[in-house]
Formats: C-alpha cells, sequence, structure tokens
C-alpha cells in the first residue's frame, strides 16, 4: 500500500477518521517505525550535535510517531472491532521494541548528557528540563544495564504492553457479553424513563419482548441506586464485580487471572532489573512522592480522617433500611436517604442538564477563567455521528481543539478519560496545534429528546475537561513536555480534579443548568440542596478510593515472586484497615481494575487522593478572592496548567499558593475537622 493511500500517513492537523480501516495500520506503523529509525540514526552520525540538531529535530520525530498511532489506540477504545483488535495487539510489540530501543540506546544517552554538560546554561528552563527528563527516562529503559539484561528488559515491556491490551479487552467482552432481557415492565420498578425507553429500543433491535438492560456503566450505576427490585440489583453487581474472572454469568471466558498474575510478575521482574526492589519504588521515580513509606503514611493517615466519619455513615444508612446492607443495597439506600435529607435526586434533577446546555455553560466558565472562545467545526471526518469538534481559541487565535465523544454504546470502552492526538509543538521549523479527544460514556439522548445528566455526570465532564485545558493550555514548544506530558502520575489529576470544584458552585450552576422543556435554570433551593448534599457518604467515598489505593500499592510494593500475587491476602488485610462494606466472596474487582492493569495508575491509583489534597487547596485560594477572580486564573494558568512537565510540580504550585500544599481545606470541603 502506497503511504499516499493511508490516512493515518496523511499531512492533514486531522485524521480523516471515517476512512481509516484495519488494513492501513500495521503498514503505517511499521513503515513510520522504519523512518524513525533511519531518521534517529542520521541524526547520530553528528560529529558535535546541539540542542537545535539533534534534540529538537528527535522530538519532532517522536511526536510524529505519536501522530500516527494516536488515531489507531483510540479507535481500539471507541470503536472496537475483532479486525481493529488484532491490528492494534500486532502494533503494541512493534512500538514496545522501538522505544525500548531508544532509551536505552547509549550514544544517544551520551549525546544528551555532552550537550546539556555543553549548552545547559545557555539554555531556557524548559529546554533544560528536556535534557533532564529525557535523562532520567534513558535510566528507566535500562541505558545502564549489560547487553543480554537490555534485552531481556526489551522483552518484558512487549509482553506487558500485550498483556494489559488483552486485560482490557477482557473487560471489554465480558461487558458486552452480559444482557438481562426482562418482559415484565414491573421488574423495572424505579428507573428512570430514558433508561426503560433505552432498554426497550434495545430489545427490540434484538427480536426480542419486553425490554433489554445491558452492562454499560450509565445502566450499571442507575440500577444499582434506582432500581427497586433487590433481585435485579444483585445480579447487576455480580455481573459487574466480576467481569473478566472466574466467577459471575462469564465465569472462566474472559478470565483475567492469569493476565493479571503475569502482568504483576514481569512489572516486578522489571524493576529489578533496573535496581528497583519493587515496582512500586519504580513507579516512584517519575511522581512526586519520594518513596513507597511516604505514600502507605499518607493513604493511612487519610483513612483516620475517613474511617470515623464511613462508620457513622453506614451506621446511619442501616437505620434507614431497617437491616444490614449487602454492597448490592448501599448505592440504592444511600439515594433514598439522599433524597430524605437533602431533598435532592440524582434522576430527579436530570431534566435540568440537558447536554448541550451543560457543554456551552462549561465553556462559558472556561472563558470566565482563561479568556476562551469555542468554536464547532463541521463537516469534519469522524469515528461516529454523535461526536463533534470544536475548536480552542484565545485572543492570538486557535490554540488547539478537541473531539467530543460522550455517549456509551456497544464497542466502546467504559469510563471516562481524555486522550492525546497530538502535542504542542515548535521545534526544528516543525509546528502542531495540540488537539485531544474527550471521552464519557453518558447515557444517550432518547427519542427526540437531548441527552440528560445527572450532576455526577456533570462533574465527570468537568473532570475531563481539566485534563483537556491542561492539555490545550500549554505553553511549551517541546513535546515530550507539553500539556499532560512529562507531569508526575500524582500532579496529573491536579488540573482535572479542580476543575470539578467550579461545578459545585453557586455561580456555576445556573450557567450548566437549564430544564429541557422551559429552560428555566435550577431553582434557588434546589440548587442550595444540591449544595449542601456534596459532603454526603464523603466517607464512604473516600474510604473506598483508599481500599483501592492500598491494594494497588501494595500489591506492586509487597510482590515476591515466590509467592505469586497475593491478592487474597493483601485485599484481606486492606478491607480490614479501611472498608466499611465488606463485599462478597465472589467480588472480583482486579479483574477489571483498568487503571492499573490496562492504564497508567499502576501503583500509582493514589494519585487520585493525593491530587485531590492539591486541588482542594488550590481551588481554596479562588475562594478566598472569587471563583472568577481573574488574577488567580492566570496566576494558575502561568504557573500550573501552562507548564506541562517543564517545571517542578511542587514548586509550581508554591509559586501558585505561595505555600506548600495542605490537607485542611480538602477535609473541610468534606466537611470533617482537620
Amino acid at each position: 500500500m502506497a503511504a499516499s493511500d493511508n490516512p493515518l500517513l496523511a499531512a492533514a492537523d486531522l485524521p480523516d477518521y471515517a476512512a481509516i480501516e484495519p488494513g492501513h495500520v500495521e503498514p503505517a506503523i511499521r513503515g513510520t517505525l522504519a523512518d524513525s529509525r533511519t531518521r534517529l540514526g542520521s541524526l547520530l552520525e553528528q560529529r558535535e550535535p546541539t540542542f537545535a540538531t539533534l534534540v529538537e529535530p528527535f522530538e519532532a520525530i517522536q511526536q510524529h510517531l505519536g501522530r500516527v498511532f494516536a488515531p489507531v489506540a483510540h479507535l481500539n477504545a471507541v470503536r472496537n472491532s475483532p479486525l481493529l483488535r488484532a491490528a492494534y495487539n500486532a502494533c503494541l510489540p512493534l512500538l514496545a521494541e522501538y522505544q525500548t530501543e531508544v532509551g536505552q540506546n547509549r550514544r544517544l544517552c551520551q549525546s544528551y548528557e555532552r550537550i546539556l554538560a555543553r549548552e545547559g546554561r545557555e539554555l531556557s528552563p524548559a529546554a533544560r528540563r528536556v535534557l533532564e527528563y529525557a535523562l532520567r527516562e534513558f535510566r528507566l529503559a535500562g541505558v545502564r544495564l549489560a547487553p543480554a539484561e537490555q534485552r531481556r528488559f526489551k522483552s518484558l515491556m512487549q509482553e506487558i504492553a500485550s498483556l494489559q491490551s488483552q486485560f482490557e479487552e477482557h473487560v471489554l467482552d465480558a461487558s458486552q457479553a452480559f444482557a438481562r432481557q426482562l418482559p415484565d415492565e414491573r421488574e423495572l420498578a424505579g428507573l428512570p424513563g430514558h433508561v426503560t425507553a433505552r432498554a426497550a429500543d434495545a430489545a427490540r433491535e434484538r427480536g426480542l419482548d419486553g425490554y433489554l438492560l445491558r452492562l454499560d456503566q450509565p445502566t450499571y450505576m442507575t440500577v444499582m441506586s434506582q432500581a427497586q427490585s433487590r433481585a435485579l440489583r444483585e445480579e447487576f453487581y455480580a455481573a459487574w464485580t466480576t467481569r473478566a474472572s472466574d466467577q459471575g454469568p462469564s465465569a472462566g471466558r474472559y478470565d483475567n487471572s492469569a493476565v493479571l498474575a503475569a502482568i504483576l510478575k514481569l512489572r516486578h521482574e522489571a524493576a529489578q532489573l533496573l535496581g528497583f526492589a519493587s515496582y512500586a519504588e519504580f513507579s516512584l521515580a517519575t511522581k512526586m512522592a519520594p518513596d513507597v513509606p511516604t505514600v502507605l503514611a499518607f493513604l493511612t493517615r487519610l483513612a483516620g480522617h475517613y474511617l470515623p466519619a464511613a462508620r457513622k455513615e453506614l451506621a446511619e444508612l442501616e437505620a434507614r433500611a431497617g437491616h444490614p446492607l449487602a454492597a448490592w443495597d448501599v448505592a440504592y439506600y444511600a439515594e433514598r436517604l439522599r433524597e430524605e435529607k437533602f431533598a435532592v435526586s440524582e434522576e430527579a434533577l436530570r431534566p435540568y442538564f440537558p447536554l448541550p446546555r451543560v457543554l456551552s455553560g462549561l465553556m462559558a466558565v472556561a472563558g470566565r477563567l482563561y479568556g476562551l472562545r469555542f468554536e464547532e467545526r463541521k463537516n469534519l471526518s469522524l469515528w461516529h455521528e454523535d461526536v463533534r469538534y470544536f475548536d480552542v481559541l484565545t485572543a492570538d487565535g486557535i490554540q488547539g481543539g478537541f473531539y467530543a465523544d460522550l455517549y456509551a454504546r456497544e464497542h466502546k470502552r467504559g469510563g471516562a478519560w481524555m486522550g492525546e492526538l497530538a502535542s504542542r509543538m515548535r521545534v526544528a521549523g516543525q509546528s502542531s496545534r495540540p488537539v485531544a479527544h474527550l471521552v464519557c460514556n453518558f447515557a444517550p439522548p432518547a427519542r427526540g429528546r437531548p441527552a440528560l445528566l445527572t450532576h455526577g455526570d456533570v462533574v465527570t465532564l468537568f473532570h475531563e475537561f481539566g485534563h483537556t485545558l491542561h492539555h490545550l493550555l500549554t505553553r511549551v514548544d517541546y513535546p515530550s513536555l507539553a500539556g499532560v506530558n512529562g507531569v508526575p502520575w500524582d500532579a496529573i489529576e491536579l488540573p482535572s480534579q479542580l476543575m470539578e470544584q467550579w461545578a459545585w458552585h453557586a455561580d456555576v450552576l445556573p450557567l450548566v443548568s437549564g430544564h429541557v422543556e422551559t429552560g428555566a435554570p435550577l431553582p434557588q433551593e434546589e440548587l442550595k440542596r444540591l449544595i449542601a448534599s456534596r459532603s454526603f457518604h464523603a466517607g464512604l467515598a473516600a474510604v473506598r478510593q483508599l481500599e483501592f489505593a492500598l491494594f494497588d500499592f501494595r500489591v506492586h510494593a509487597e510482590y515476591q515472586p515466590a509467592r505469586g500475587p497475593d491478592l487474597e491476602r493483601i485485599l484481606a488485610e486492606v478491607r480490614e484497615q479501611v472498608a466499611v462494606i465488606r463485599p462478597p466472596a465472589y467480588n472480583r474487582f482486579a479483574h477489571s481494575f483498568q487503571h492499573v492493569f490496562a492504564g497508567g495508575y499502576a501503583a500509582g491509583y493514589y494519585s487520585y487522593k493525593w491530587a485531590e489534597v492539591l486541588a482542594a487547596d488550590a481551588f481554596a485560594a479562588f475562594q478566598e478572592s472569587g471563583v472568577f477572580d481573574a488574577a488567580t486564573a492566570r496566576r494558575f494558568l502561568d504557573e500550573i496548567l501552562s507548564r506541562g512537565g517543564s517545571r517542578d510540580q511542587m514548586e509550581a504550585f508554591v509559586a501558585f499558593r505561595g505555600r506548600a500544599p495542605e490537607v485542611d481545606a480538602l477535609l473541610a470541603r468534606d466537611g470533617l475537622a482537620a
């Protein structure tokens, strides 16, 4: 296939998504990798390479490779098919081999060292940071290892990449495999109309009578919080928490047990090859937290604050229910208690949060904070008819843009995320604007009405939009450190969790709400009750996150090859330490824990709580001066949001806040004493 016939290799700023076929993938990746190797070889032939003649051109080489593969990875997540999956998986070992090869290239590493020594004083702080960051990455890729150890490390990286993809595929397949037909509408009691309408449509599409409930995230969450049928809740809970495991309705069919064990084993071996005692230590080499004891002490300290509140909240909930609660009862009775205490119901509020209103209000908030404008670009080549694209503009013109793919559907991965298509680049005479994919899984529009969001969905959209702004508003010209790149993983959630705070504010809720039929904003009394409900069950929510974080971190910190993963022992000890709701023995949440076993959060899930401390403290600065205060927003943009990975994150936070972060603001927000 000629390069000119392959849409992945087209020079256009945005991909021709509709034209990309599985057959394009492997030729594009193989050709780009071969070209990257050739171009790097030519760069290394220089007698005295400089930052301008080696580092900048290599940044452009890496950016181009990322730009070719990014649409493939994205389509594999949002429009999965057997042929695309096979093409994607065929490329993972090739990419892992190349990246490890680059990381272990001693000539390249030595050239970077010489450039730093020779030019370091004259370079800009961001350029020096590019060199320092790259030298750290060389070390973590095994550049100092003996040849045999380098080969083993490269093999490990390839195997891990393939296993992580397999883990994610099993979760998707297990989720898609489950569907519950309900012939009698009475079994749907409590479920809102938009869910039953979707269920009726789904049944009709398959030629079935009655209703068909699938195991997508919006449906699962609604069943757990709204379905009056305890049996239906338990059935969905069992299906969700046993996905890709040896238990549940698809027991053994997509089982991640062996995959999970292999990932942990290979991660541990890779870390030890590099001289780390565990993968947890290896993980912390690129994070704000300095060492394993610091992370464990941080999580334990938070547990000390939140556990008493969580126990009290569960006792109140069981008193309301009149009996002990199983795991599939908690969300249902919590929503009933929330309705009683605050006269607030997530489902009842949906008509006030039609997606078009929420999106326009969100953009208005970003405009007031950072001086942005958003213009939708039409007639683009897209992967689905529901997708939209927006240019993001400042006073200087187009800053970047993002695709918005916001609805759940078949063959699309669950969850919400921001993915990178291209980073900002101004190097070696080449330039590109940052472009992002903003992906959510909200319940789609039903029968002629716009999609109606819960307030929880609104918070999710604000969260992912925070990541998107972090990527788009960068002023760093080097792709390796632009936007979210090069940012420590335990700081990556700061902009997103900060953005969430506006979704709860009295000055913002009128901007993002408007009744789907009348356009009226959320009434003041309901607005006040919604805000008052924010800290409702903050203890239960926090200890659940702490359970996940401690489990993830300890599994990676305590791994011993002779003993294997030891999941059950560690999970039992973690639950004894922080859990107040004990799940049934068949629960296999680890088997679908994609953040850790298929994403970038391995030995790093604690980052959510770490960054939550940063975000709550940062928002306190806005509260002190006004949530739309221009000077505070400008300071956050200048000191943190625009800096990407070009600056030490603690230094950046102190420059913004005037001091180191403190936990008090988070505890106060959650209704707890410091």
